[in-house]
């Protein structure tokens, strides 16, 4: 037994993220189903949206799943007492201080997990009590740290300092990816974008077809000020740029991004207006299958690796 697996009681320790506009309850529930652990991203979704997500995913899988809680969230008291309402096990937290929800989840008998993208956040997560950490490197798509550290780098680090289970994200999309992360000492690995590109995912075909085109060099991290955000170029994107070269306020970085940018490029499918968050590992990943596929190509990758390995 993995300290994943044990965790979260799967099959493999392998996370599907929680992502906008990509992961609702067909993708968790088809990832949970294949012996991952799936997750509904709350961060697109308003309360009674989240409860119906949570509800559904209940009578497609009998196996662990997680929701996970941006915590810039508006609504966040009412996400929060819903997913104790609807007996959630399992609450991946970002964005925001471990400390804020940590303790009243745990006080409900819920493992919780809780996502950084330093060492010293790791070691605050730690201390407010999670049961492990998800360490995200640079490389990852939509909101980023503003660290800048990669995961080959990170991983090793906080895993020098660190007593609880160490999730590694950012940058893994095959087995060989996830033993590479286990090799710097990850206990597990969380997979964003591969999953993105999947039938289940509830992005639109534009945006996974997208994904499925993009080449290394094809994303960037931009909005520094707002909040560090991974996009692929297009045409918002050189927006963004362009206004850049004026040396423009944090009020008129605000002003162009308005709302729902990322609902009109992931959900809706405009792939010159929208933001198009998603990882640098994009130019590895070159076709959409279902879920569960997914998660037996990079189990079979991952053994195939781990033998090649052996004659190092």
């Amino acid at each position: 037994m993995n300290r994943i697996t044990q965790l979260f009681n799967i099959q493999y320790p392998v996370i599907q993220a929680g992502m906008i506009w990509a992961s609702g309850y067909k993708l968790a529930s088809a990832v949970s189903n294949a012996g991952g652990l799936g997750i509904i991203g709350a961060g697109s979704m308003y309360p009674e949206v989240l409860r119906e997500h949570i509800e559904k995913c209940k009578k497609a899988t009998d196996k662990p799943f997680a929701v996970n809680v941006p915590m810039l969230y508006p609504d966040i008291e009412k996400i929060m007492d819903i997913i104790v309402e609807e007996g959630v096990k399992i609450v991946f937290t970002s964005a925001g201080n471990p400390k804020t929800w940590t303790a009243f989840l745990k006080e409900k008998g819920i493992t919780v997990v809780h996502v950084v993208s330093s060492v010293k956040f790791a070691l605050k997560a730690q201390e407010a009590g999670v049961d492990a950490v998800v360490a995200e490197g640079f490389e990852a798509g939509g909101h980023n740290g503003r660290e800048e550290t990669t995961t080959f780098t990170l991983i090793p680090m906080v895993k020098e300092q660190l007593q609880v289970p160490l999730i590694a994200a950012g940058g893994i999309a095959t087995g060989r990816g996830m033993l590479a992360a286990m090799v710097l000492g990850a206990d597990g690995v969380q997979i964003g974008s591969r999953f993105a590109a999947s039938v289940e995912s509830s992005s639109h075909e534009n945006f996974k077809r997208a994904i499925v085109e993009a080449k290394d060099g094809d994303t960037h991290v931009t909005l520094k000020e707002l909040a560090p955000v991974r996009l692929i170029k297009n045409k918002f994107f050189n927006d963004v740029t362009a206004l850049y070269a004026k040396s423009p306020t944090v009020d008129d970085l605000k002003a162009l991004l308005g709302r729902a940018r990322a609902k009109k490029g992931m959900f809706e499918g405009d792939l010159e207006e929208g933001e198009l968050e998603i990882g640098q590992i994009a130019g590895l990943i070159h076709d959409i299958k279902p879920a569960a596929q997914i998660l037996q190509e990079i189990i079979a990758d991952f053994e195939q690796a781990k033998r090649e390995a052996a004659g190092l």
